[in-house]
Formats: structure tokens, C-alpha cells, sequence
């Protein structure tokens, strides 16, 4: 017998064919209210969070010419209740720069044709509004801005409201960026550029008293493009951090609870509900998006890859990172290296993924050029989805990293930069496998031993790991990759802070044996090697202290943590001890 359940529309951004089709759709409708009090809106949400669908619910929702699918897309949803007065009232143009490359010969020419040609059809969807001949007078404008401007003029004259949706705004500006360098960049997002030019038109269809342009929605990853733009972002409201508009994208716990129930209820998921929440919560929750709020949100992408891979009846996906949401390394590097050599950025990222926290305010906007200030490039990992608010103390947010996903995303980050300035590198393979007999059959003397001596043969990586907080996110680089464990770093156990912990994931992996608390001391080059023996004794009390903890026998009984005591001096890791360990 087939069951009868709402499909996932993973990867789905059509509002329109998600609702016909009957997939599962999770009702944000309510926001549209508090947006109308937002003419010109810019709004940043990390990479695979609902942006688009929720430009799609936009499109839908405004557009004059789909009034008569009023009833079949929005029956039964908050708004389709409620209506405003603005529905199905505008004539909408919408963008997505999504789909441009870094081709520099080429891009003008294929972003002026683009935007014609959503502005062609655009006006002849609304032929009622725009005859033939105003059709013609508009697109006979030389660049998009020029047409730009005469379509304001025109509806700004004969009292015709325009909507204008951007999706992905700063896409392939963020490409040309990574990829074609600063110089590339600045030369259509500064002075007489192209896309400077386009922006300057929306600036002139939104600063005059019916200026034709009635309402904007801007969406993106970053603020940087559009400070650059506009020089600083000044044709509207960003509405990134406002509380009002936390929930609007993403999954609260409640409304993802509510999903597995309700899969359960229809017989299509038949695991334990509280276990994959859990499994939910620790690899896709965490995303705060305002410092007012308390409430945490789950990558809206993440769920529905959750749900897709285990519905109907089906196990729980063993690759629990859908690759859809990774930032490639590529969009970073130049911000962490130059020059062939690690920067100020890269230490505050190797800083961050040691501490877990760091606190700062978070800029609402800042230019290309002052992406060197910590703040600033704090806040676009922010912005990336890389960092989020934790809480507020003193008036100010402390960030942290929101989730398994992240926080592994990051260790990898690490290893490219390392790998990329030829400070380090080593074979992945051969260390995953070991970190496996690590977890099944409690064999941590070869990853210890692997790491040692990978790093004595590799000279260059020894200027790199001076300092406690250097080697302890080395180590994590390299010990995040392990599959079996979730990886934590200044766990909180027995009053204490364990540098590192590595926990098996029961559930994906119910006869992982073997879980670690690893206490690493480091010593200077200039300290004497006498005090290796003092220093790991040390190391080796402060472990076993942590194993008292009886929270970790609690959360996992089936489960024996070995404590391990480890000591650098300088570069070397010169001495280990374990603390609980009865496979030898």
C-alpha cells in the first residue's frame, strides 16, 4: 500500500509548483504583514536558508496578474486568511544573479541582456498597463539602468505601483571577488561600473516622492557588494537583525517537531522522534538572527535534506551534511590568505574554532576594504551562516558556531588554508580510517602516533603551532574530519573545560564503544624538557577529573570514555598518557 504524504521539496524555490503539487510547505506567510511596513527591504540569510522561496511567496502573493490563484496558493495558509490590501496590487520585476560565472569578456553583456529580458517580460505580462508602444519607447533605452529609469518615469506618471524582487544580489560579485581578484571586482561594483549603474537607477526610482519604484526586496549573503554599490547601503532598510523578521526564514524546534509527528501520523516515519531531533538539533540548529531573541532556528535546507533522505521509512542518512549548503573554500581564501601566507583573518578563524565564542558587535554593513578590522570580518562570517548569536553580554553578542555542520565546515577551512600556503597536509584517507579503529576499537595510540609523525616530516607547519590555542586548532582541523565522533572543544565537565572531546554519534551509530576527553598542555620551545614529565602529570589529573562527569555516563552508558593527557613542546608532541583506557 503507498502511503499518502507531503513530498519534500528539497531544492524546490517555487512557491507556485510547491503549493500545486501539494508538497510540504511550512506556513511563514504571517511575516508579509510586518514586511509591508518595510518599503525598500534588504534582508542577508546565509547560503540554503529559504531565500528564494521566500522571494518566490512574494512573487506570488503581489503580483496582479496571478489573482486568480489566490484561493489554490494561499488557501489555508495565515495570510490566505488574512489578506492585505496589497495583494495581487503590483507589477513585479523580479531578478535572480544567480545564475552569472566570473567570465569578465562576457558578464556585462549577459547581465544587461538578463535584465532586459525580465524586464520585456515583466511589461508584456502586463500589457494592459504598458501598450506596445510604451513596450518599445522602455527597451529601446540603451543600458538597463536607462530602461530602468524610463520604466520608473512611466509608472511614477500614470500611478502604476512596481514591486522589484532581487534574489541573490551579490552572487556572481562574490565570484568575481574569490576568483578574479579585488581589481576584477571593483571594476563594475565602483565609479562608472555596471552594477554600480543599476543600483543608482533603483537609488533615483526610490528616493523621489513617487518616484515609480513603490517597493523593494534585496536578499543575499553578504552586506559587502551592496555597501559597495551604494557606498553604503542607503535605498532602504536592512532588516537582517530586526527581531520582527528572526523566524521569517528557517525552522523553529517546535515547527520541526511538528514535522516528524506529523510524518509519523501518516506512517512515512517510523524512527524515534526525540532521537532525531536530537540529531537534528546537533547538526542543523543554532541560527540566531537577532541579539533580542532567544529563540534558535534550523537551517531550512538542512531539514528538509534530513527528511527527504529518511522519508518514507528509511534509516537515517549517514551523511548527515547535505554539500548543498558548504561555502566553497575558494569564496574564503582570499580573505585568509595573501600572498601565499596566512593572514590576520585566518588566526581570528583558527581563534574562533578553539574558543567556540567571540564577541562583537555585528556591523550592518561595511566596505571591501575594511574586511582586514576584525569586527568586520567577524560579522561576515555571520552573515555566511559560519557564526551566530549565542546571547548578549555586556550589550554585546557573543558568536558562536551553531552546529556539527558548521563547526566541520570550518575545521575544513582550516586544513585548506594550511594545505593551500603548503604549511601542512596529509593523507585523509589514511587518518579517517585510523580515527575508525579509534572509535570501535578504542586504538588511539596510531591517530596520536599518525599526527606526531606527520607533523615532525612536514618542517614547514612548525612556525604555525607556537601557542596552546595554535595546536588545539590544528588538532581540531585534523579530528573534526572523524566521522563516528561529534567533535567539541572546551566542553564544560565536572567544573571544568576539556580542550577537546570527541563523542560517538549513538545515534547514527548505536555499537560505537569508545568516546575521548583530550586535555592538551603545551610547553615553549625555550621552556626545559624536565618539565615534560610535571606537565603531563597535570594533564593527566585534569582528565581524570573530567571523567567524573557523570553527565557523559548518563547521555551515553554504553559508551567508555578514555581520557587522554597530550603535551607539546613547541611543534613536538612529545609525550601522552591515557586515563580510563582498558583495551591495553
Amino acid at each position: 500500500m503507498s502511503l499518502s504524504y507531503p513530498r519534500i521539496p528539497y531544492g524546490w524555490a517555487d512557491f507556485r509548483a510547491i503549493r500545486l503539487e501539494s508538497r510540504l510547505y511550512v506556513d511563514k506567510t504571517r511575516f508579509l504583514r510586518a514586511l509591508e511596513d518595510e518599503r525598500y527591504a534588504f534582508l542577508i540569510r546565509p547560503r540554503r536558508f529559504g531565500k528564494s522561496c521566500w522571494v518566490s511567496v512574494l512573487e506570488n502573493y503581489y503580483d496582479r496578474t496571478r489573482a486568480d490563484e489566490f484561493e489554490a496558493l494561499f488557501g489555508g495558509t495565515d495570510i490566505g486568511r488574512h489578506p492585505t490590501e496589497n495583494r495581487h496590487r503590483y507589477v513585479i520585476l523580479r531578478f535572480d544573479f544567480s545564475a552569472f560565472n566570473d567570465a569578465l569578456e562576457t558578464l556585462e553583456r549577459e547581465f544587461e541582456a538578463y535584465c532586459h529580458l525580465e524586464l520585456r517580460h515583466a511589461l508584456e505580462r502586463n500589457r494592459d498597463l504598458f501598450p506596445s508602444e510604451a513596450t518599445q519607447r522602455i527597451l529601446s533605452q540603451p543600458s538597463i539602468h536607462t530602461q530602468l529609469a524610463a520604466l520608473f518615469a512611466y509608472a511614477r506618471d500614470r500611478g502604476i505601483p512596481l514591486y522589484m524582487l532581487i534574489d541573490e544580489y551579490d552572487n556572481f560579485a562574490n565570484t568575481v571577488l574569490a576568483y578574479r581578484g579585488v581589481e576584477a571586482y571593483e571594476s563594475f561594483t565602483y565609479g562608472g561600473g555596471f552594477y554600480r549603474n543599476f543600483f543608482a537607477a533603483l537609488k533615483a526610482g526610490t528616493g523621489r516622492s513617487g518616484g515609480g519604484l513603490e517597493r523593494l526586496f534585496i536578499t543575499g549573503v553578504s552586506p559587502i557588494t551592496m555597501d559597495d554599490v551604494t557606498s553604503g547601503f542607503n535605498i532602504g532598510k536592512n532588516i537582517s537583525l530586526q527581531p520582527a523578521f528572526n523566524e521569517m526564514l528557517g525552522f523553529t524546534e517546535p515547527e520541526v517537531r511538528s514535522l516528524l509527528e506529523m510524518y509519523r501520523a501518516c506512517g512515512a516515519f517510523n524512527r524515534d522522534i526525540e532521537t532525531a531531533l536530537g540529531i537534528m538539533r546537533e547538526w542543523y540548529n543554532g541560527y540566531r538572527f537577532a541579539e533580542e531573541v532567544e529563540v534558535d532556528l534550523y537551517n531550512t535546507d538542512m531539514v528538509l535534506y534530513f527528511l527527504d533522505h529518511a522519508l518514507p521509512n528509511k534509516p537515517i542518512p549517514d551523511e548527515l551534511i547535505d554539500t548543498n549548503v558548504r561555502i566553497d573554500y575558494g569564496k574564503l581564501r582570499h580573505l585568509l590568505v595573501v600572498n601565499r601566507q596566512l593572514n590576520g583573518n585566518f588566526d581570528l578563524l583558527r581563534d574562533i574554532i578553539g574558543e567556540e565564542v567571540a564577541s562583537s558587535n555585528i556591523a550592518t554593513s561595511f566596505p571591501l576594504e575594511q574586511l582586514d578590522q576584525p569586527e568586520n570580518f567577524l560579522s561576515l562570517l555571520y552573515y555566511f551562516g559560519l557564526l551566530s548569536i549565542r546571547d548578549v553580554s555586556r550589550g554585546v553578542p557573543r558568536l558562536g558556531i551553531p552546529n556539527q555542520t558548521v563547526r566541520r565546515l570550518m575545521y575544513g577551512y582550516l586544513r585548506d588554508a594550511y594545505r593551500d600556503v603548503g604549511t601542512f597536509s596529509l593523507n585523509l584517507v589514511t587518518f579517517v580510517n585510523l580515527t575508525v579503529e579509534m572509535a570501535y576499537e578504542g586504538a588511539w595510540k596510531p591517530v596520536l602516533a599518525f599526527l606526531r609523525d606527520t607533523i615532525a616530516a612536514q618542517t614547514s607547519v612548525r612556525d604555525c603551532l607556537e601557542g596552546e590555542k595554535m595546536i588545539q586548532g590544528f588538532l581540531s582541523a585534523y579530528l573534526g574530519v572523524a566521522p563516528h565522533f561529534a567533535f567539541h572543544t572546551e566542553r564544560e565537565l565536572n567544573k571544568g573545560y576539556a580542550d577537546l572531546c570527541l563523542e560517538p554519534l549513538i545515534a547514527q551509530y548505536p555499537d560505537i564503544p569508545y568516546g575521548y576527553v583530550i586535555e592538551l598542555k603545551y610547553l615553549k620551545r625555550s621552556d626545559p624538557a624536565t618539565r615534560v614529565s610535571a606537565t603531563l602529570r597535570e594533564a593527566t589529573a585534569q582528565v581524570r577529573q573530567y571523567l567524573l562527569d557523570d553527565r557523559l555516563a548518563r547521555q551515553y552508558p554504553s559508551v567508555q570514555f578514555i581520557g587522554l593527557a597530550i603535551v607539546f613542546h613547541g611543534w613536538e608532541m612529545v609525550a601522552y598518557e591515557a586515563v580510563g583506557d582498558r583495551v591495553e
